[in-house]
């Protein structure tokens, strides 16, 4: 979204090197990953108006090996906040790889508020 770090250099750079590149799309209530194939086969989704990958359904979750998490706010310590539909809170359980939250510097706190559901990034950077 226009308001998190921009990641599609990173995705664009990743890619061309060979490596596999998953992108969330919004689902109905969930994120499902879907492979990036190259930004011509991107969409504008419906629900958000975030680019989205066509390529194919991906649910070897077991088979990640990182996940880049955006978010509103974080701690140092790993805490983080979403926008609060709890999209991430029903994917992240899921994923066994290591979690890293992306943000800009004023993104990071000294306390956001949890929950017992909510699930820590292993680092987060700015």
């Amino acid at each position: 979204m226009e308001d998190e770090v921009h990641t599609h250099e990173l995705i664009r750079t990743l890619h061309a090197t060979g490596h596999q590149i998953l992108l969330p799309t919004v689902d109905g209530e969930d994120l499902t990953l879907h492979i990036y194939e190259g930004e011509e086969n991107l969409s504008t989704g419906t629900s958000y108006g975030i680019q989205e990958s066509a390529g194919a359904l991906f649910t070897d979750y077991a088979n990640i090996d990182l996940a880049i998490i955006p978010g509103m706010a974080f701690t140092q310590q790993g805490d983080r906040m979403g926008r609060g539909k709890g999209f991430y809170d029903r994917l992240l359980p899921k994923l066994s790889c290591p979690l890293i939250g992306i943000a800009f510097p004023f993104q990071l706190l000294d306390f956001i508020p949890t929950e017992p559901h909510d699930v820590k990034m292993n680092e987060v950077i700015c």
